[in-house]
């Protein structure tokens, strides 16, 4: 592959990473808080696509008819020779271009322990807010049933979203994929639901459920930490917010 066709699939990869930024695609891949960086590092990546093809092709630019009729043909002879596998470069670019791959769901969850564990050092949780349910974040929940054991729960009403995942007794999980910094590092916040729980719906199916604080206790079996559990009062299934993460 010579300069020109590497400064091609430059330029696709640095259109793919811009567009991938300015539209919600970005989030299934990094933190919202990233995009600014991703912006940047696709800007800069077509400024040296653009930079590279501009060099490679000025001197065929200058050229007069009559050059072009007296030089030897270098460059035709030397591509003839270049392997053709460096076009497979492009793949991965047109697959980011054209396909939209789907967030982290339940497959991962289910790889992966749940991330809240009690081996951790525990903090002290300010009251809820106001309102009646109250909507907390899926790791919100998971920290204050287990660090405080609920304390700073009590009989408060409390909304959250996750998406369905299958627990290693056939029972649904509510769960939420949170970040550190990127899709790679994705790590699954697990609950357990009981009372009115939801029942035969599919993995990776959004739910918003309300309920209260439960102290039933269940253990990950691909880490052995704590998963809390939620007392439904009532469910519906609602669609994949635009931040899948949390």
């Amino acid at each position: 592959m010579n300069r020109q066709a590497q400064a091609v699939v430059l330029l696709l990869l640095g259109g793919a990473v811009v567009r991938a930024s300015l539209t919600d695609l970005h989030l299934r891949y990094v933190k919202e808080g990233l995009r600014p960086f991703l912006i940047a590092a696709g800007l800069l990546l077509v400024a040296a696509a653009v930079m590279t093809l501009f060099y490679e092709l000025r001197p065929i630019l200058r050229r007069t008819p009559a050059d072009q009729h007296d030089a030897p043909d270098h460059d035709d002879a030397h591509d003839h020779h270049e392997p053709r596998v460096g076009w497979l470069l492009i793949l991965p670019v047109l697959g980011l271009l054209l396909v939209a791959p789907p967030a982290l769901g339940s497959y991962a969850a289910g790889q992966a322990g749940t991330a809240v564990s009690t081996r951790q050092q525990p903090s002290d949780y300010p009251p809820l807010p106001d309102g009646d349910p109250v909507r907390v974040a899926v790791l919100d929940y998971a920290s204050r049933a287990l660090f405080d054991r609920g304390a700073s729960i009590g009989d408060r009403r409390v909304q959250l979203t996750g998406f369905v995942t299958t627990g290693p007794d056939g029972r649904p999980l509510l769960a939420r994929m949170v970040l550190s910094c990127c899709a790679a590092d994705g790590r699954p916040v697990k609950l357990g639901l009981t009372g009115a729980a939801p029942d035969r719906l599919a993995d990776d199916t959004w739910i918003e459920v309300t309920g209260r604080y439960s102290d039933r206790i269940a253990r990950d079996p691909v880490n052995d930490a704590e998963i809390p559990y939620l007392d439904v009062e009532s469910w519906r299934q609602v669609p994949p917010p635009r931040q899948q993460y949390e």
